[in-house]
């Protein structure tokens, strides 16, 4: 199951049937496209419903913090064609960090959703049950994400180490 998809002919299609402005991201696998936030309901729905891709599934959803921005990681793949992409989502650290929610196109989102907002605090907007799915409600931070400060104090006063052991 490692049938690749021409990129470049996939980004030419989208920009010409729905005017958006994707582009091939050159990474390690060949395989990732980057679309702008305020385009990717439409752009993941016209993936999933398009007779010449059909990317049915949604394997997992992500994030990465990186230095200057966050990214939000989608891996589709077509179960009738066998291939796979990677849609990525960058967004500033500057602005609020929000997507636009995918659960409405795949239900498989609204779990993966809620786990991203819940580590990295990234807001799914639509998802229609956006709340921490890990870590307990009172939970103050996000502790995947690079500023996150692990030391806490708690309830009582009493500073503690959120970090793990050895």
């Amino acid at each position: 199951m490692d049938k690749s998809v021409d990129r470049q002919a996939l980004v030419e299609l989208l920009q010409k049937k729905i005017g958006v402005e994707v582009q091939v991201f050159e990474d390690n696998t060949g395989r990732s496209i980057k679309v702008p936030r305020s385009q990717l309901p439409q752009t993941m729905k016209e993936l999933r419903d398009n007779e010449q891709y059909q990317f049915d599934y949604l394997m997992n959803l992500s994030s990465v913090d990186y230095p200057e921005n966050f990214t939000v990681v989608y891996h589709l793949t077509s179960m009738k064609y066998k291939h796979y992409l990677t849609v990525k989502v960058e967004i500033s650290k500057e602005e609020p960090c929000w997507v636009p929610s995918v659960s409405s196109i795949w239900k498989a989102a609204q779990v993966q959703e809620r786990e991203v907002y819940d580590l990295m605090g990234i807001i799914f907007t639509d998802h229609p049950d956006l709340r921490r799915i890990l870590l307990p409600d009172d939970f103050v931070g996000h502790p995947l994400r690079k500023d996150f400060n692990y030391e806490h104090e708690d309830n009582t006063g009493s500073q503690t180490d959120l970090r793990c052991k050895t």
